[in-house]
């Protein structure tokens, strides 16, 4: 495309950078590249974006639900995110483009942040750093190596380390640890299993063969899931790769950081695993002390909603109180720069065998699941736990649930209200899983 050099990097209409044939030849070219997926409705997205910039419209959110995803005049756009999550994935995906297709282009488009139309961007000089790197197999498995090495050394050390240094606020430790609601756990001899919630990624091929992303699906958490994905349509079985990678997320640094203490100081057996390798044995043989998202619960998601009053909505965003019907929904996933969001964190406490406790300290997202950890490690917080319960028996404390509503703003919590509470039924429990 014959562009005017650029001068600078300011955002301007796309019209004052291209002609509209060139603007529709470009999202053309974008299609064609394969970074928007398999899915339709990025291309039909975009090409709407494109023609509205052409004939200076901005349209409303409520547009872009009926005209491009299909759905009917009746769509909430208070209570449902489609639109706002695709045209975040859409921008994403206008950036990897630019990265892995056409690094040196004068001009590029983007959606500017808060706004349903296509803008026009310009950079002077390609960037002298090497990104969207194609990886080798050689390269990949080096790389989860060095990943599972350094996940497992950096585990240890931080047990050691916090537990090492656990009389920093010894008075603290103390009454935390007393605590009814953490006696289940840490007055016996059973040891403990701190079970993180990884999730399993998988690699997609480009034309040549080569590892092009690393990709993340909800519903694939193991190779046998991703074998079942791949059965479903054959294209898929020769665009996936099993790399037998996982990851984290942040929140359960800091989560791990409030809770270890508080294990160590029982002076009892911590071991350290993640929930793709947690079995059946180990949850009838330790005590389960889990962190990370609700989505990565995995092995235990049955048997924690077995009696909940809870259950997941639309996606692991969204929980449903089945009495009231209230929907509890985290937009804390996609949250822009300086605006407010809403997250929430989920504790659950409920014996696994007649033996063995499992402590589940979730979030949907990172601000719910630090939050939780901080109120199971002060003392102020267990005990408006205990209140809220109303009722302090043994068997009170070591069966029930509760979440937490967090407000914030760029990814730091600021408030956060006890919003549900409810006792659980043990019987209901043991019937789902009387095998363990």
């Amino acid at each position: 495309m014959n562009q005017k050099p650029s001068t600078s990097n300011t955002e301007k209409p796309a019209s004052a950078a291209f002609t509209p044939a060139q603007l529709r030849a470009l999202a053309g070219q974008i299609v064609a590249s394969g970074v928007l997926g398999r899915s339709k409705k990025y291309a039909a997205l975009l090409d709407f974006l494109v023609e509205s910039s052409i004939e200076s419209k901005s349209p409303k959110e409520i547009e872009l639900a009926i005209s491009v995803l299909g759905k009917n005049e009746s769509f909430d756009v208070s209570s449902d995110a489609s639109v706002r999550v695709y045209v975040h994935q859409l921008r994403k995906k206008l950036d990897i483009y630019y990265r892995d297709f056409d690094k040196s282009a004068a001009y590029r488009i983007i959606i500017p942040k808060g706004q349903y139309t296509v803008a026009a961007i310009g950079y002077s000089r390609p960037s002298r750093i090497a990104i969207g790197k194609i990886w080798s197999f050689a390269e990949l498995f080096k790389i989860k190596a060095l990943l599972v090495t350094a996940v497992i050394l950096l585990s240890a050390n931080l047990i050691y380390l916090i537990g090492s240094n656990s009389d920093i606020e010894p008075d603290r430790l103390d009454s935390v640890s007393s605590h009814a609601i953490w006696r289940t756990v840490l007055e016996d001899q059973h040891p403990i299993m701190l079970v993180m919630g990884d999730y399993y990624i998988f690699g997609e091929l480009n034309a040549n063969g080569n590892v092009a992303r690393m990709v993340r699906e909800f519903n694939v958490n193991s190779r046998s899931d991703l074998e079942n994905l791949q059965f479903q349509d054959i294209e898929l079985a020769e665009n996936y790769l099993d790399l037998d990678l996982s990851y984290m997320p942040e929140g359960s640094a800091y989560a791990l950081a409030r809770i270890v203490p508080i294990l160590r100081s029982s002076n009892k057996t911590v071991n350290i695993t993640m929930m793709s390798d947690l079995s059946a044995a180990d949850i009838r043989d330790n005590h389960i002390v889990y962190i990370g998202y609700i989505s990565a619960l995995e092995k235990l998601t049955q048997m924690t909603f077995a009696s909940s009053g809870l259950q997941i909505g639309r996606s692991y965003d969204e929980l449903i109180d089945k009495q009231s019907l209230q929907f509890f929904t985290s937009d804390a996933g996609l949250p822009e720069d300086g605006e407010q969001f809403r997250d929430y964190g989920m504790f659950s406490t409920y014996p696994a065998s007649s033996e063995t406790q499992v402590v589940m300290i979730a979030g949907m997202r990172d601000a719910g699941l630090m939050h939780t950890a901080k109120a199971l490690s002060e003392t102020q917080f267990l005990d408006d736990l205990v209140v809220a319960i109303d009722d302090d028996t043994d068997e009170a404390v070591a069966s029930f649930e509760a979440l937490f509503e967090v407000y914030g703003v760029d990814r730091l919590n600021f408030e956060a209200n006890l919003v549900y509470v409810n006792s659980l039924d043990v019987s209901a429990i043991w019937s789902h899983h009387s095998g363990l």
